[in-house]
């Protein structure tokens, strides 16, 4: 964090801006609340749809959950059904009896985070925070791992997935190769920055490492031209972009600063994206007098990291996801024990 601006410097910023401000120059951001959303509660036992995908043919949503499942809606008549699991699902009794915790099984039986299926070939790929990058056909049913490290390091919590349409790669986050999922708040206690920014081929099924020591890489959204990758940063409550092609390729800048902790970052129908946010920003002098009156739990951003849209819920309501699909949002959440949908 920089130097602290002094209160003079701080007023005479302020009236500069108002003095040479345009009127009606700044942006109206349109707020959505989400607290008359529809539920669609899971199956009793298991919790947390952290990401949501749609197949190529508009079925779904598809949704990880805290068993190691991927479960897929199939509409009001059918309810939910097990679509994939890791191949420790079916071997280790403890996955699906139900009596421990799933923090306490979910090293062994997975925990399915980033979910996104590749329109042409129908395969569906999974960032287990666990067991690593994962793939499963059209028909479901056991995934196979498709890598577990990059360079020579393991992946130690693989997060947020993203498919490029067009070529067929994956890419994907390690949010830190120090700390798993289970531990995830010393990633932010302790400013862990060793997390990656990844890259799956799928013509050579290899792994190469875009960018290393990075500050707690969550979601990722490759965007709609996929010249560039946006990554949502949890705790530096930011958001980049990692350019694909053209003259800046290679490089990774700020895309925009966010008013919550991050989860995941998806694409919206109109170039830009919704980034889900988990937890408002905290402040050292909060006090409940001074507490915001709305709750935020998501934003839309411009293709230029502009906020245009912003989302409001309960207090205690947090979200991991926001997908747009024909003119509405299905909300996910790692927390909750179903997925929203707001019309």
């Amino acid at each position: 964090m920089g130097q602290r601006l002094n209160p003079v410097t701080w007023l005479l910023a302020v009236v500069v801006l108002a003095l040479f401000a345009t009127p009606g120059a700044a942006a109206q951001v349109k707020t959505t609340d989400t607290r008359w959303s529809f539920h669609l509660p899971l199956p009793s036992g298991v919790s947390g749809a952290e990401n949501l995908a749609f197949d190529g043919k508009g079925e779904g949503p598809y949704a990880g959950v805290s068993d190691g499942r991927v479960l897929k809606w199939g509409g009001s008549a059918v309810g939910w059904t097990t679509f994939a699991h890791s191949a420790n699902y079916r071997k280790i009794p403890l996955c699906t009896a139900g009596v421990v915790p799933s923090a306490e099984t979910e090293s062994m039986c997975g925990r399915p985070l980033g979910l996104q299926f590749n329109f042409k070939t129908g395969d569906l790929y999974i960032a287990d925070a666990y067991l690593g990058l994962m793939k499963v056909g059209p028909g479901g049913g056991e995934a196979e791992v498709l890598a577990t490290g990059a360079d020579g390091v393991p992946f130690n919590f693989v997060n947020g997935l993203d498919v490029n349409q067009d070529t067929g790669d994956i890419y994907f986050t390690d949010s830190s190769t120090t700390y798993p999922r289970r531990f995830n708040t010393e990633i932010m206690m302790n400013a862990d920055a060793t997390g990656r920014l990844l890259k799956y081929d799928a013509q050579t099924k290899s792994v190469t490492v875009l960018k290393a020591g990075l500050p707690y890489p969550n979601g990722v959204a490759v965007s709609r031209d996929g010249a560039q990758v946006v990554v949502a940063h949890t705790v530096p409550c930011q958001a980049f972009r990692y350019f694909l092609r053209g003259a800046r390729a290679g490089q990774y800048e700020l895309l925009a600063d966010l008013p919550g902790y991050p989860d995941n970052v998806r694409r919206d129908g109109k170039g830009g994206y919704w980034v889900a946010l988990n937890q408002e920003k905290q402040r050292l002098d909060a006090t409940p007098a001074t507490a915001p009156a709305k709750h935020l739990v998501g934003v839309r951003l411009d293709a230029h990291g502009v906020e245009v849209e912003e989302l409001t819920a309960a207090k205690g309501v947090t979200l991991s996801d926001v997908a747009e699909r024909r003119g509405k949002l299905w909300l996910g959440s790692v927390e909750l024990e179903y997925v929203g949908l707001v019309a």
